[in-house]
């Protein structure tokens, strides 16, 4: 179905099942109110508190796709990296949303950060403009507008997409580092606070928090990296988990930007997940006698000491910032929670007892808070799988509250090592999307 307006303030449709609504939004008038926003919106209803997506250009360039997830509560956003395009495009799959932009004479591609959430059928989808100004009267051109239904294609006939993100504590709206059509992991943040590191099809890259495009870190012979590595304290080293030797996962020292690795774990397979904050002790996961343990390492190499014992997998071991813990993953309760313990081992305690499997905790640099993803029950407790329903939580570690960061598509890769942000008031993360 097709509109041709030359000028809209509000248009409705109802509609049902899997839909997107595309226009080319040109602004009228300039230099006025710079949060100005012009959207395709998809609402359950008409309510002014109502559930609500759009994907909206500011009077400023900003290209966002906002939300309202339940009736009547504060709006949170994913905010694009690229400003002020001239076609953009909202999509409903299922529960998922997400947003399509293009430059002039450009095909729409995807912005990249897809989430999740609920509504009922049958929902609203139109066109919007307003005004945060309430002395000043805005308008906009929406023309070419499209509402086209989704057809439904198997998984199997689909590649995955991946989104590098970072969010605030503060406020838990999104922003895009970078967007690409590979398959990425695990990032992590650089001790200046400029970069973010992650592996891609068994390399290493960093990428700036500004954008752009991402950098190839040299690894030597280790061609063959999984999503386990970490950057050292005083950020002038690398750890990297690689199967390139032996086809099982060893832990290897490299310098940072870049290097020959150095072997550090002489057993296999392990995986490292956490540095201790002297830079002297590494903390990771280890298979031996058929169980999967946390175990610790000096960095430069010795005898590892293992530091759990119990049956099932213990996995996603990182320091407490005054280096007196380690927090953990076990399944040892029947389902996979949050679990912390001093660094010899000692005074095993359980922190998280809910209805999700709770995996990867990371305590930010500041030691307030808890980072940690959790998946639906149904998921094998021992299994952390990619392209799944997750939840990206935080836990305050004085009142142990915990709160809904956000409802993503991911898991394996979404935040298997530390991704804290070095002043604790972001964290960085991967979402999916099968497209």
């Amino acid at each position: 179905m097709w509109f041709n307006n030359d000028e809209l303030h509000y248009v409705w449709k109802e509609m049902t099942g899997d839909v997107s609504i595309s226009a080319d939004i040109k602004w009228v008038g300039k230099g006025l109110d710079p949060h100005r926003k012009a959207c395709l919106i998809i609402r359950q209803n008409l309510d002014t508190g109502s559930v609500y997506v759009d994907a909206a250009i500011h009077g400023d360039g900003l290209t966002s796709i906002q939300y309202r997830e339940i009736e009547g509560g504060i709006t949170n956003e994913v905010q694009s990296n690229i400003s002020a395009p001239q076609r953009v495009r909202i999509e409903k799959e299922g529960d998922y949303y997400s947003m399509s932009i293009a430059y002039e004479n450009e095909e729409l591609k995807s912005s990249g950060g897809t989430f999740r959430l609920s509504m009922k059928e049958p929902f609203l989808i139109g066109l919007g403009v307003c005004s945060h100004n309430n002395d000043t009267i805005e308008t906009a051109i929406f023309s070419n507008v499209r509402i086209e239904l989704i057809k439904s294609r198997p998984d199997s006939l689909k590649q995955v997409e991946s989104t590098l993100e970072t969010i605030p504590i503060s406020s838990f709206d999104r922003r895009v580092v970078f967007h690409t059509k590979s398959h990425i992991e695990a990032p992590n943040w650089t001790p200046d606070g400029k970069f973010l590191i992650y592996n891609s099809r068994g390399l290493l890259y960093k990428v700036s928090l500004e954008g752009g495009e991402p950098e190839l870190i040299s690894t030597g012979f280790a061609n063959k990296i999984n999503n386990d590595h970490g950057i050292s304290p005083d950020g002038n080293m690398l750890v990297i988990s690689d199967q390139t030797e032996t086809g099982h996962s060893m832990i290897y020292s490299l310098p940072f930007p870049g290097g020959e690795p150095n072997k550090i774990t002489p057993l296999s397979p392990s995986y490292w997940h956490g540095w201790s904050p002297d830079g002297k002790v590494l903390a990771y996961c280890a298979e031996r006698n058929g169980n999967y343990d946390i175990y610790t390492i000096p960095f430069e190499g010795g005898e590892e000491i293992r530091l759990t014992n119990a049956e099932g997998l213990d996995d996603g071991p990182d320091y407490s910032p005054d280096g007196k813990y380690i927090y953990f993953n076990s399944e040892r309760s029947g389902i996979m929670q949050i679990w912390k313990m001093k660094v010899d081992g000692s005074d095993q305690e359980q922190i998280t007892n809910d209805e999700f499997n709770d995996w990867f905790p990371h305590p930010s640099p500041d030691g307030k808070w808890l980072a940690f993803i959790s998946f639906d029950k149904d998921i094998p407790s021992n299994s952390h799988p990619p392209n799944k329903n997750v939840i990206l939580r935080l836990m305050n570690l004085e009142t142990k509250e915990i709160q809904v960061m956000a409802k993503l598509f991911g898991g394996q890769g979404t935040i298997n090592v530390p991704s804290w942000s070095p002043d604790s008031e972001r964290l960085a993360f991967v979402s999916y999307r099968l497209k």
